[in-house]
């Protein structure tokens, strides 16, 4: 049964959409969506599900209102599910009243869901309460988009006011509300992508708010806060203030891979940048790995390199006539998170080396009793010999199964080049394929003047080798390891007399 739902997309953060919003997003058959509805959301949607941006930019407008209306009644009547995406709240501004209405008269069936709205997502990610005992009681929203409608002298009685879409009459606001009575010394804010890690915020007394706008250079969209609440920031401004808040840092992992290293640089504050720059991929033959899974009693240890052989592996085992009661006896995994893969079919780990690398593994391996020891090794199509041969110097029979390939995504190199064009602050190279990757795709020169972060000693002599220099490398070679040293880096370049750590 086909239904439109007027969605609150938020004010930025792809994160402050509501879970409903969030769980319609993700059945929806058709989105349609504003110009300032992160990117981020609009991948929710199924794959299948059709995206129209009907929003607009600058001088550009995809649509006419009376277009996008056509548009929502059109996808109804075919008997889709719709979700009509807006930034902030769909009644606050965004016309969702109008939508609403000609869905109404048309016998649709929609559902209002709200979300929160821009000059909330301000405030808060401002460090600037709208409302507080001792400073303001009253509240007041209004648009700056048609300066002539509205009596400056009522609203600037106000408390606290708050003005959507203010950039282009900014000037003449002003002059309008210090003409009806407003103080020139009244607080003022401006923020341009509030609650997004590009959020700019400039503040000043109400008279000089506009020459100190175009003095830094803020360009829609903003969202202006003024009161005595705004005084509040100096103390509460804990957005701004995350350790990597601004810094734009790009993540080169696979693209199924990336979610959790991406959230835990947006909790510091960074923008993070998803360019897969590698891809995990099936073989086309298994026939060494369904051999050596027919043999699985035969051997003595199961030595895993990467959760991603741990994954591909027990694709092949469940396909299989075995199961897990075949798996050897003893299990090594090279580092945390190929564990934890482990660790989530309950399977205990016996052995994890000191230092995640094959080096590691060659070391904790040497004080093993491995002579006459049958060994089956999981991981990726192409990789080093060292652990192999190693294992082998020390008595044992090795057997490498390749679980999975990896390759470089077709739409990488387009991507690469948008990305290092704006000049990012760091990349992070979370294998010597990735590095070598990522210098095939961008260039080396695009690179230039980008701090690289590597996850450990094999990717840094990669990336070295590829000409890259090596800012911070990972201790302990993990992705916390590795974000941790970004974060020492910045706290010491940021430090009086500081400068960047080398790797």
């Amino acid at each position: 049964m086909s239904k439109v739902y007027l969605v609150g997309a938020g004010p930025g953060d792809p994160e402050l959409i509501t879970a409903k919003g969030r769980r319609l997003l993700e059945s929806a058959d058709a989105v349609l969506y504003d110009e300032l509805v992160n990117p981020a959301l609009i991948e929710l949607a199924p794959k299948q599900a059709e995206r129209l941006w009907v929003g607009k930019k600058g001088s550009e407008r995809a649509c006419s209102q009376a277009e996008i209306t056509e548009l929502l009644l059109e996808r109804a009547r075919q008997g889709k599910t719709v979700v009509r995406l807006k930034g902030g709240d769909p009644f606050l501004f965004g016309r969702g009243g109008e939508e609403a209405e000609a869905l109404a008269e048309a016998g649709i069936d929609f559902e209002v869901v709200p979300g929160v709205t821009a000059v909330l997502g301000a405030a808060a990610y401002c460090g600037v309460p709208l409302t507080h005992r001792e400073h303001s009681a009253v509240v007041t929203l209004l648009t700056g988009h048609d300066v002539s409608r509205i009596d400056w002298v009522k609203v600037g009685a106000a408390e606290t006011l708050a003005l959507f879409m203010a950039w282009t009459h900014l000037g003449e606001i002003v002059e309008r509300l210090i003409a009806g009575g407003k103080p020139p010394d009244t607080p003022a804010l401006a923020v341009r992508w509030a609650t997004c890690p590009e959020q700019q915020t400039v503040t000043a007394a109400l008279a000089e708010l506009p020459r100190r706008v175009t003095q830094a250079g803020l360009t829609p969209p903003i969202t202006v806060i003024l009161g005595e609440v705004v005084r509040l920031r100096e103390r509460l401004n804990w957005f701004e203030r995350l350790p990597l808040f601004g810094r734009r840092v790009v993540v080169t992992r696979a693209a199924e891979q990336a979610a959790t290293t991406t959230g835990k640089l947006r909790a510091l504050g960074a923008a993070a940048i998803e360019l897969p720059v590698i891809a995990i991929e099936p073989l086309e033959d298994y026939s060494a790995l369904d051999a050596a899974i027919r043999r699985l009693p035969d051997y003595d240890w199961l030595i895993f390199t990467s959760a991603n052989g741990v994954r591909f592996f027990f694709e092949r085992l469940d396909a299989s006539a075995r199961d897990v009661r075949s798996l050897p006896a003893r299990i090594c995994a090279i580092g945390p998170a190929t564990r934890r893969a482990l660790e989530a079919f309950h399977l205990k780990v016996d052995l994890v080396p000191e230092e995640y690398v094959a080096e590691g593994l060659v070391r904790a391996f040497a004080s093993e009793p491995m002579a006459g020891k049958r060994v089956l090794l999981a991981r990726a199509e192409t990789a080093r010999d060292l652990l192999p041969e190693a294992l082998r110097r020390l008595g044992a029979s090795v057997d490498v199964a390749p679980a999975y390939r990896t390759v470089i995504p077709e739409d990488a190199a387009g991507r690469a080049r948008a990305v290092f064009e704006a000049k990012p602050d760091w990349v992070l190279l979370t294998s010597s394929s990735t590095a070598r990757n990522l210098v095939t795709l961008a260039g080396r020169d695009a690179l230039e003047g980008v701090k690289v972060a590597s996850i450990g000693p094999v990717t840094s002599a990669t990336a070295r080798e590829l000409g890259l220099a090596v800012a911070v490398e990972a201790k302990p070679y993990t992705i916390d390891g590795l974000i941790e040293g970004i974060l020492h880096a910045e706290s010491s370049s940021n430090a009086p007399g500081g400068g960047p750590v080398a790797g």
